[in-house]
């Protein structure tokens, strides 16, 4: 299966905090690296990349060194995951 080409991003917003990207179909490696890419772009560099869906472990290192702020796989705890990704918000506008 061929990875689909990513949507460009909507115009950025300042009040924007998170972006992200769910993978079912091992699109992960292609297409979250061009969403970041697109984002920098964009002049986004500050927004969180959040992933989620079958991504293999080995796999979230690469993601993490590419820009990735979290990823969430099957299983997941929602409420978990939501309070994880509240505090990096939180934590990333206290650095701001």
């Amino acid at each position: 299966m061929r990875a689909s080409n990513p949507p460009k991003p909507k115009r950025y917003s300042e009040r924007t905090s998170t972006s992200s990207a769910s993978s079912q179909a091992a699109g992960h490696k292609t297409l979250v690296p061009a969403l970041i890419a697109a984002l920098r772009k964009e002049g986004a560099d500050g927004v969180l990349v959040i992933c989620g869906g079958v991504i293999p472990p080995q796999d979230y290192d690469f993601l993490k060194q590419g820009g990735v702020a979290a990823i969430f796989g099957p299983g997941t705890n929602i409420p978990a995951a939501a309070g994880e990704i509240l505090r990096l918000i939180e934590k990333q506008r206290l650095a701001a």
